[in-house]
Order: C-alpha cells, then sequence, then structure tokens
C-alpha cells in the first residue's frame, strides 16, 4: 500500500499552521516512533545468547524508550483533541518501508527505506543513520526531513503558531482523563509527561528529540533535568560506541568518532537475516509457519493493548508489559530456524500487521475491541 504520508512533501512548506494537518503530523510522528521499535527489537533478537550482553542491553534500553516517545506522542495528540491511532494497518509501518515524511531520492537504491536488519555493522549503521543530528545535513525542504529532531522542528513550529494565535484557550481540548501517566508507565530513562497545555507539550517533544539525539553540543538527553534522573547518553552516542567498539573519551567531542575505553563487540554471533527478502512462508516447515503466525497475532495484540491504552483506558498500559515478554521469547525462537527459502540465512518475523490479524485478535481478545473502550 502506498502511504501518502512520503510522498505529499508540499504540504511542509506550508506557511499557515492548521491543527488538523499538525495532528496528522503527530500521527505520522507515531508512526515514526513505532518503526524504530521493530528495527531496534530485530538487532537484539538476533544476538546469539550469551553473547553481545552490552550491545543487548543498550539496544532494550532504547526500545523502552521508543515506546515512551510513542507515549508522550499519544498524550500529545489526545491533548490537542486528537485520536491516536494504533489499529489500523494504514496508519502502521511495514517493512521494508519508508519512513513518514522522510527524505527519498527515487534515483538512490533503498534510499529512505528501512528493512529488518540482524545484529550487525550494517544495522548499527542504520541505527545511528536514524538516530542522528542535524550536524552538516540539509535543512528540511520540500524533499523531506533528514533528522528526526528535524520533523519534530516543524511539530513544534506549528504548534508555536497555533498557541500564539489561540485567543479562546481550545488548542488543548483533548480529555485530561486520556492521559497516561507516571503511575502507568515505568521507564529507567525519562518519564511520561501529560500533556495539558503549551508549556506541557513543548516538554514532551524535548524528552522525544533529547533522548535520541542529545541536547545541542552534548552528549546527554536532558532526562537528569527534567526527572532528575542519572545523566545518560542520547540514543545516536549509544549506537556510535557500538557501532565503532569504543566508548567516548574523556576528550572526545560530539562529532568525533569515539576512542575512548574498547566496548566488547562479537558482530560474528549472531542469526544472519535479510529484511529486504520476504519469508516464503509456502516453504518453511509447519511448525515454523505457525511460530511466525503466532508472532503477527502477538506483536498485533501488542499494538492493540497500547492503542486502547491511550484511547482513554490508559490503566491498560500494564497489560502489555507480558505481552512484550512473550514476544521476545517467540523471537528468539523464529531466529534460531535456518530458512529453507534463502541458504544461509534464518527466519525472522516481518512485524507487519494486517487487517486480517487485528481482526482475529480482536475476536480473540473481546476487552481489545472499540467497543469496550472508554
Amino acid at each position: 500500500m502506498t502511504d501518502d504520508w512520503n510522498y505529499d512533501r508540499a504540504e511542509l512548506m506550508q506557511k499557515k499552521a492548521d491543527k488538523g494537518q499538525l495532528l496528522k503530523f503527530l500521527q505520522a510522528a507515531l508512526k515514526l516512533e513505532l518503526t524504530t521499535v521493530p528495527l531496534y527489537l530485530t538487532g537484539m533478537y538476533t544476538i546469539k545468547p550469551g553473547t553481545n550482553r552490552e550491545a543487548f542491553l543498550t539496544m532494550r534500553s532504547v526500545v523502552v524508550e521508543e515506546m515512551l516517545h510513542m507515549t508522550l506522542v499519544a498524550n500529545l495528540i489526545n491533548a490537542l483533541g486528537g485520536k491516536p491511532i494504533l489499529d489500523d494497518a494504514r496508519y502502521l509501518p511495514s517493512y521494508p518501508g519508508l519512513m513518514p515524511y522522510g527524505y527519498f531520492d527515487e534515483k538512490a537504491k533503498n534510499s529512505g527505506q528501512t528493512g529488518l536488519l540482524g545484529y550487525s555493522k550494517d544495522a548499527l549503521q542504520l541505527f545511528v543513520n536514524i538516530e542522528s543530528p542535524p550536524w552538516d545535513k540539509p535543512a528540511v525542504s520540500k524533499a523531506g526531513w533528514r533528522t528526526i529532531g528535524q520533523f519534530y522542528g516543524i511539530i513544534s513550529t506549528w504548534l508555536e503558531e497555533l498557541h500564539d494565535a489561540d485567543t479562546t484557550g481550545e488548542l488543548f481540548n483533548g480529555k485530561r482523563e486520556h492521559q497516561v501517566g507516571t503511575e502507568h508507565f515505568y521507564n529507567s530513562g525519562g518519564e511520561v509527561v501529560e500533556v495539558h497545555d503549551y508549556r506541557s507539550a513543548c516538554t514532551a517533544i524535548e524528552v522525544v528529540v533529547e533522548e535520541g539525539e542529545g541536547l545541542d553540543g552534548s552528549f546527554f538527553t536532558s532526562d537528569d533535568k527534567f526527572f532528575n534522573e542519572e545523566r545518560q547518553e542520547a540514543h545516536y552516542f549509544r549506537f556510535m560506541e557500538i557501532l565503532h567498539e569504543h566508548r567516548y573519551g574523556p576528550y572526545d567531542k560530539v562529532r568525533d568518532i569515539p576512542s575512548g575505553a574498547v566496548v566488547d563487540v562479537d558482530w560474528k554471533s549472531a542469526y544472519p537475516i535479510d529484511g529486504f527478502k520476504p519469508v516464503d512462508r509456502s516453504k518453511v516447515s509447519p511448525e515454523a509457519a505457525s511460530r511466525l503466525l503466532t508472532f503477527d497475532r502477538t506483536y498485533t495484540k501488542l499494538l492493540l493493548q497500547i492503542h486502547k491504552a491511550v484511547n482513554g483506558a490508559p490503566d491498560s498500559m500494564k497489560d502489555a508489559i507480558p505481552t512484550m515478554l512473550d514476544l521476545h521469547y517467540q523471537a528468539e525462537e523464529i531466529f534460531r530456524i535456518p530458512r529453507a527459502d534463502a541458504e544461509g540465512l534464518h527466519l525472522h518475523p516481518s512485524f507487519n500487521v494486517t487487517p486480517e490479524l487485528i481482526a482475529w485478535v480482536r475476536k480473540s481478545c473481546p476487552e481489545l475491541d472499540p467497543s469496550h473502550h472508554t
């Protein structure tokens, strides 16, 4: 299915801010944050047990923070009176695919494409590219954004314009009870910010951007400033340290290749996959096909649980925790299975959600049917 978000870039340059369009950008931001989760999970799950422990823990910490970012974006959408959508395949990422509104050069091979990659230098380079700061990159144009921070910059600009023009105080007219709060979501890096006004909206956006690419001129996030937590490196720098097998040293600058203490990395201890080559399920064993289908349903269930939580039932966010654990165990089993249709490669989940999967999960889990939502 063609996603219009990836091609209609002229609207990025629209001069007058519009609330309806801002909500569309925020829904794209929700998709953007979700897009990264399967990429990083695939990097994690393809690591062979007992190896690359530090890399595994780094990717896991980033996944948790990407889930936080999804929640923050959902709070922004709800605060503005919109509806976060995670239960419709048309609004969900697929792989390989394109980032919402991301730069796309039709002449370049795989430009803007995000494919599922197993733990490797190529995967870590992709992660670095996704989380990279805007240094030495072109400004936003009709060609799209080049960094996540640039995209959120567009959102921030529009939000500021709408706030300045809001004479009635109706900009943030969403239901307060739809906000996911700290009591619903625990995260060791950053916390959920409930959004009720312009100031809290800016804080939520700042947390998302700075956890990805860092504060201006710094390796670190703003978690210590906002949440009184220990300072930690932004995603970009964490991934750079794995990619280059060294920590940042005391004299390294933010644009430097890390040159400090060695990071223990074993690129060979991973299951080989090719996320740009779909698995032909007609050529796998019945047991393997069953495992793939079970994973598809579990992942779909996870998204529907989060959808319910951000659409009026924030207490149900806790239901997603055991589903995440199920997903982990199911993925580990799948990645160990060699592919029968591609010599030298192993099976991998697709992370592609279809209307049929959504319908099946809703039928199997009536509590996730929209009619049961608040």
